[in-house]
């Protein structure tokens, strides 16, 4: 046979001097390789240590080892002539029997390498092939330098785990040790078929004992059928089917039942209800082959009055009925097998309905640990990383763990409580499953020198509490490592095995998909609420007309498009605005942040609310055609918008209110009465070219404006008018002040889990006095000017600013001569003195001023230059009976 050299080996031997030294090792190393040597140093293990454990209590008549013989034979055939050393070992790594190629080679070799009985476990010998395959539970292949032992350097061995194909459990080794200059490229193969004729060789055992019980049973009933003449037999005089004449779901359950009573060795007569009416007795009773090989076999009698369910004596009378026979014969070992197997598909069924019912990431891990718990774990913890937490990809998830869930059968268990970080060092469990991606199984945890190395103190408390067995999977979801779960055994005795490994794998894979949506779904939540944060108002704005309070609570499920907003107007006048955008997600953010925009420079134009109404619906209607929501079926569009929009002015104590399909606000009257106003409901923006409507009232001195988006008061779980007659009694109090009547009103209405969006805004309306108020109504005759000018400063001079005289003087000039000239009648002026000096001239007029930069030869055009100069602000509004001019001056400006 003919071998070909691999690859240079001097990079893992300088690799392993290095690491031998204790210097660092990052690269040049394979992975399991690595993992093996930091096991064996954490174990204590010294390279130059020869001596391996030797047994020779092991039957040289196993059913492993009558498996492994033929192929055994074969392979050293086949590696005829060469330095090949074939071994077989059991699931403690102890070598039963070898095979070689060349035979002078058992006498030439030493005998750790020629006779049977020495044990290559890892905690013994240090990285080798049996010892490796064995905690790697898969095929493995160690080169020269690799091995940890010095006495191994030259050589090289691949190795695979023989498997038990019914229980899926480890039973042994099969191991091809040779010179490292002869490595055949197709030495992986061969094994890996090797290592399978084995494993259906040992099914095929387990069949012929089972056979043999069937044998034995069926020739038992013969005989006994032949002696007392009993005329339940089949054709050929035996125990017919007990499932013949009965509906299948009656011989399902029939057959479930028989594996339970098979898996655990009961003896007796037990009866069973079956689905479609009437019942059955199982007889379960012990069978032996003429070799002594011990099993079960339950037989049912479906019909007739059946005896009470309990054990049979020897001598006890057979149940009679309608239809008796044979349901399951064979080992109880292989009744448990399918029990479990039954147990673990009905654990993946539920799975699928307990894990991943949120969108929520800490919520969904909790799950995963709530479905394994007690059913294939006693304990489970979920360690994620912040970053994930947070709704993003973790670059380096084993720097920054955090223990997210703790769950188990008792509380009393001393892991790392939740919320705290997890350091881990090299050689863990935790951390091998974190650096190779794959499961880790440590079967028996006080002999997992990785286990007790993380926190000697924290690993002797867990194995006092009886945690022995381990097995660590990765949540790894579209390609991305979002944490680990560790699954934890205590009260079952028996180890964590293949099938278990599988089982936890299925349900992590399942659990990190609804964790990957739920931090997608984070993120998208997250940016959503930041962009809308950053889209509403930071701070309300100083202004005089009303004391405002708010509050903003976004939906727990996706952030909405609610908006609310405080626009300081000329002339004292303050805007109220809320609005409420359909749908949810950064859509909605988006789309209400242009309307939030859009509204706040129209009120900037000081339009009047139904015109305001009217331009937003025209925007709406735009960007839904921009976005293509006529045109592409696969766009989402604008989806629509509802708004309310208010302009209070305390001069005169009017409200001015126009709403766009939203809800009308709360009156909060000075004698506690609370009334919603009746204002035209108008429809929502969006639908184009319908009229909006204005209301205007009058509001009490102290009354209180309550603005709100229908998530305060409607849901699927609540009435609306049963949440306004709610909203109403909380808002009786008309002696709280806005913070107050927010924090009440929140409260009382906002639910636990809000599913949209609230917004909501409390104004209480204040009056300005009159006193402060000065307005002259003056003739279109010019002689008058003079004459208003003389009346402002003497005003100006009671309110104690004369230093603004000046200024006043050339703004009403130049505002009331521009009036009487391009204007008409009526002509009003009108001084406010508020947190500014508000100087106001209407008239009749409806040509807009324009300013303009004047040529040094006109005659005119010098007048608003001269406004703009002296005040901070100044601009025009509209009015039903024609236009207001207004400058405002701060009081501190002479």
């Amino acid at each position: 046979m003919q071998m070909g050299v691999t690859g240079d080996q001097t990079g893992p031997a300088r690799s392993r001097e290095r690491f031998l030294g204790g210097e660092p090792v990052e690269t040049g190393v394979r992975g399991p390789i690595m993992d093996s040597w930091l096991r064996c140093r954490l174990l204590g293990l010294s390279p130059d240590r020869s001596e391996l454990p030797f047994r020779e209590d092991f039957d040289p008549d196993s059913r492993l080892l009558r498996a492994a013989g033929p192929v055994l034979d074969e392979l050293r055939e086949r590696f005829s002539g060469s330095r090949m050393n074939i071994a077989v070992a059991d699931a403690d790594g102890m070598v039963l029997r070898r095979r070689f190629g060349e035979p002078s080679l058992a006498r030439s070799l030493p005998p750790i390498q020629t006779v049977p009985g020495f044990v290559f476990a890892e905690r013994y010998g240090g990285t080798n092939g049996i010892g490796l395959a064995l905690a790697e539970r898969r095929p493995v292949q160690v080169y020269r330098a690799e091995h940890f032992a010095e006495r191994a350097q030259s050589n090289a061995c691949c190795a695979a785990p023989i498997r038990d194909q019914l229980s899926g459990q480890i039973v042994g080794v099969l191991c091809f040790g040779y010179p490292y200059a002869l490595e055949h490229p197709d030495l992986a193969a061969l094994l890996g078929r090797a290592v399978g004729t084995i494993e259906r060789r040992l099914m095929a055992q387990r069949s012929e004992r089972e056979r043999g019980l069937l044998h034995s049973y069926l020739e038992a009933e013969r005989r006994a059928a032949t002696a007392a003449g009993d005329g339940h037999t089949g054709p050929n005089g035996l125990p017919g089917p007990a499932g013949a004449g009965l509906d299948p779901l009656d011989r399902a359950v029939l057959k479930k039942r028989a594996t339970e009573l098979l898996s655990s060795s009961r003896r007796g007569a037990f009866g069973v209800t079956l689905p479609h009416g009437g019942g059955a007795t199982l007889l379960s009773r012990h069978v032996t082959t003429g070799t002594g090989v011990a099993g079960m076999v339950v037989e049912a009698v479906v019909g007739g009055d059946g005896p009470p369910a309990g054990p049979l004596s020897p001598s006890a009378n057979r149940p009679t009925g309608t239809v008796r026979g044979l349901v399951l014969v064979g080992e109880p070992e292989v009744g448990k097998y399918a029990v479990e197997a039954r147990r673990r598909l009905e654990l993946l069924a539920e799975a699928s309905t307990l894990i991943g019912t949120t969108l929520d990431v800490e919520r969904t891990a909790r799950e995963l640990a709530e479905a394994a718990v007690p059913r294939l774990a006693d304990y489970v913890t979920v360690d994620l990383p912040e970053a994930v937490l947070r709704g993003e990809e973790s670059a380096d998830p084993g720097a920054e763990l955090h223990r997210t869930v703790v769950h188990g059968i008792r509380d009393d268990c001393p892991f790392y409580p939740a919320g705290q970080r997890v350091e881990l060092l090299a050689g863990t469990p935790q951390m091998r499953c974190l650096t190779g991606g794959r499961a880790v199984l440590e079967p028996e945890l006080g002999e997992a020198a990785g286990f007790i190395a993380q926190n000697p103190e924290r690993a002797r408390r867990l194995l006092e509490h009886g945690l022995h067995s381990l097995v660590v999977v990765p949540l790894l979801a579209r390609g991305v490592l979002l944490g680990i779960a560790s699954f934890y055994r205590s009260e079952d005795p028996a180890p964590f095995g293949e099938d278990d490994i599988r089982l936890a794998r299925e349900l992590a894979a399942r659990a990190a998909l609804c964790i990957d949506n739920a931090r997608r779904y984070t993120r998208e939540h997250n940016l959503a609420l930041a962009l809308q944060r950053s889209l509403l108002p930071r701070g309300l704005p100083e202004q005089a007309a009303v004391e405002v309070a708010h509050r903003y609570l976004p939906a727990e499920s996706g952030v909405g498009g609610d908006w609310f907003d405080v626009i300081p107007l000329s002339g004292t006048r303050v805007a109220l605005l809320v609005g409420d955008v359909v749908g949810h997600g950064l859509h909605a953010a988006a789309t209400m942040g242009r309307l939030r925009t859009a509204a706040r420079n129209f009120a900037e134009l000081e339009l009047a609310p139904d015109e305001l109404l009217t331009h937003l619906d025209n925007l709406l209607v735009r960007l839904d055609r921009e976005e293509g929501g006529d045109e592409d079926p696969g766009s989402t569009g604008i989806a629509g918008a509802t708004c309310l929009y208010a302009v209070y002015d305390p001069t005169t104590r009017l409200c001015t209110m126009a709403r766009a399909g939203h809800l009308p606000p709360a009156l909060v009257h000075p004698d506690g009465r609370v009334t919603f106003p009746d204002l035209p409901a108008g429809p929502p923006l969006g639908l184009g070219g319908l009229p909006f409507e204005t209301a205007e009232i009058e509001l009490p001195e102290d009354s209180t404006l309550v603005l709100y988006t229908d998530g305060l008061v409607e849901d699927r779980h609540r009435d609306i008018d049963v949440s306004l007659d709610r909203l109403r009694t909380v808002l009786a109090r008309p002696e709280r002040g806005p913070e107050d009547t927010c924090r009440a009103v929140m409260e009382a209405m906002a639910p636990e889990h809000p599913e949209d969006d609230i917004a909501l805004l409390v104004a209480r309306a204040r009056t300005l006095p009159a006193d402060r108020i000065a307005a002259w109504d003056l003739p279109a005759d010019p002689s008058k000017v003079c004459d208003v000018r003389a009346a402002a400063t003497r005003r100006l001079a009671d309110w104690g600013l004369e230093g603004l005289a000046f200024a006043a003087e050339l703004l009403l000039s130049e505002l009331v001569t521009n009036a009487i000239r391009y204007g008409g009648e009526p002509i009003q002026v009108r001084l406010i003195r508020d947190r500014t000096l508000i100087c106001e001239v209407s008239d009749g007029g409806s040509t807009a001023p324009h300013l303009r930069r004047a040529a040094s030869t006109d005659e005119g055009g010098r007048g608003l230059f001269l406004v703009a100069q002296l005040s901070q602000s100044w601009g025009t509004r509209y009015t039903p009976r024609g236009k207001v001019i207004w400058a405002e001056c701060a009081l501190d400006a002479a």
